[in-house]
């Protein structure tokens, strides 16, 4: 993942609504969740919750069908498996630089 993919996803993970959908969708599965459950679960308005949903489209993190008259939106793993894996790749590589810099002085 690139670091400015990360960021989008970050920003959009940053505001407290748009987090709330977000663990509703992941707490939700597989089968995801229909708008207008999360709606009354989350008690959001609907013109709210639809630009909140938008702004996690745009960036990948959820992902809407249509099954008949229901639009059931999604979260995506894939990219927030990327994310919490980007996030964690040089864990602890500069262990070893900072503490020889500790040793050194």
């Amino acid at each position: 993942m690139k670091i400015d993919d990360a960021a989008a996803h970050l920003e959009a993970l940053g505001n407290p609504t748009r987090l709330k959908i977000y663990r509703a969708l992941v707490r939700a599965g597989d089968a995801g969740m229909p708008v207008g459950r999360l709606q009354d679960k989350l008690k959001i308005a609907p013109s709210t919750l639809s630009h909140h949903i938008k702004t996690l489209m745009v960036v990948g993190l959820i992902s809407q069908v249509r099954e008949a008259t229901t639009l059931v939106c999604h979260a995506n793993y894939d990219v927030m498996r990327g994310l919490v894996d980007f996030l964690v790749a040089e864990c602890c590589t500069g262990v070893a630089e900072c503490s020889g810099a500790k040793t050194a002085a």
